[in-house]
């Protein structure tokens, strides 16, 4: 019996030393290791609300842009045209805010509202899409499956010649002198905006036309090989640097306006 109760008494210290031990080793370990890792804290209530607003927000502008395509495209048109303004006025012609040509800035607002967002959209996505019957299949195909589809090439290819021949110079070149005639003219006579701004179109076309084959023709290549959705957005990029452009040479009321005007790098 004394037997029996020392040999229990044994095996308790000794299972109560080696979880002594193994604690002990486990201590040092976390020690030496610099503690043991702790799960990083939740998110307090206010970081969780910012990261949820900034989740619907970007949800909520996306929905909107993919369920109003018209609305969205004349709001970016607008304010690009406007910003590509203010850009040419107070980086490349060095004004202050103070001596920004507001009067200026809002022929460009005028004209990006009507024409680059209204008009141009009309042209670009629902007339094109009479026109040219492959656009939209076309644009949902790989790029290697495009390199296959001749009658979306010819298409594709039909869109580029009819924006650098006929658009561009025959409609939106004589729109944006007559828009420039409303806003800055001396008379309220349409016949004399369009009569003015045709006449300075035609002094100035040669020059304008040049710059125009020089970036359109290039991007217009890409331009119409994009999926549908990034097409607009890539006009719209494309856009703001021509917008710039037209306003650094075609946009103020002075009688050098009216003449061909040099530019760097063109």
């Amino acid at each position: 019996m004394y037997s029996v109760y020392r040999s229990s008494v044994f095996s308790i210290a000794s299972n109560a030393s080696r979880r002594v031990y193994h604690s002990s080793v486990r201590s040092l370990k976390a020690s030496v290791n610099g503690g043991a890792k702790k799960p990083p804290p939740p998110p307090n209530a206010t970081e969780k609300a910012t990261a949820d607003a900034v989740k619907t927000a970007e949800a909520s502008s996306s929905s909107f842009a993919k369920e109003n395509p018209f609305v969205f495209q004349l709001g970016v048109a607008t304010c690009k045209t406007s910003a590509a303004d203010l850009l040419a006025q107070m980086v490349a012609e060095k004004k202050s805010l103070n001596e920004v040509d507001w009067k200026r800035n809002f022929i460009f607002v005028v004209f990006g509202f009507a024409y680059l967002g209204a008009f141009q959209y009309w042209l670009m996505v629902n007339k094109f899409r009479q026109w040219f019957p492959t656009m939209d299949r076309f644009a949902k195909l790989s790029f290697a499956d495009k390199l296959k589809d001749k009658a979306g090439i010819l298409d594709a290819a039909k869109m580029v010649v009819f924006d650098v021949t006929v658009h561009l110079p025959v409609i939106y070149f004589p729109t944006y002198y007559t828009v420039k005639e409303f806003v800055g003219g001396e008379t309220w006579n349409p016949l004399d905006w369009a009569k003015d701004g045709t006449t300075k179109y035609i002094n100035n076309a040669k020059d304008d036309l040049s710059a125009m084959i020089k970036l359109w023709g290039p991007s217009d290549c890409i331009q119409f090989v994009l999926p549908m959705h990034v097409r607009l957005p890539f006009r719209h990029l494309v856009s703001f640097f021509w917008t710039a452009y037209v306003s650094f040479t075609r946009g103020s009321f002075d009688k050098s306006a009216d003449q061909p005007k040099e530019v760097e790098g063109n």
